[in-house]
């Protein structure tokens, strides 16, 4: 019996991994948008962190809007921290948006600027989502 849940835990095992990793298909890399306003809340969490910000477009009345980025470990390489940005910051975000605007606000976090300090942050999903061919042909 033993046997049997291993075997099956490990047909399963790689599976969920190759499940687990969505595309960045989803934004439109092509174009860019910018809003200001207010963090709501940072899930600095794996597989990707993420940043809800109340803001808008220009005149438009506030809603929420969701910032999906790569995960925490390739945001520290960056030079982000888990407290960089937190709920309640003022800011201006640049972004890649939803290809599909009926599935909400948000995209593909490109640029964080802290509206207190002026401090920046970028973020690449595509970049940092990519493997690193160059290094693993050097090995």
């Amino acid at each position: 019996m033993t046997s049997l849940i291993s075997l099956t835990a490990t047909l399963l095992i790689p599976e969920s991994t190759v499940y687990a990793h969505h595309s960045t298909a989803m934004f439109d890399h092509s174009k860019s948008v910018t809003i200001t306003g207010v963090v709501k809340e940072v899930q600095w969490t794996n597989p990707h962190v993420a940043i809800f910000i109340n803001g808008s477009e220009g005149k438009e009345e506030a809603s929420l809007w969701l910032m999906e980025m790569t995960s925490p470990g390739n945001l520290v390489r960056d030079g982000w921290t888990r407290n960089a940005v937190k709920a309640g910051d003022k800011v201006s975000v640049s972004f890649s948006p939803l290809r599909d605007p009926s599935k909400g606000k948000g995209g593909a976090l490109k640029k964080l600027v802290l509206s207190e300090t002026g401090q920046v942050f970028t973020a690449n999903i595509r970049a940092a989502e990519r493997p690193n061919i160059d290094e693993v042909q050097d090995k």
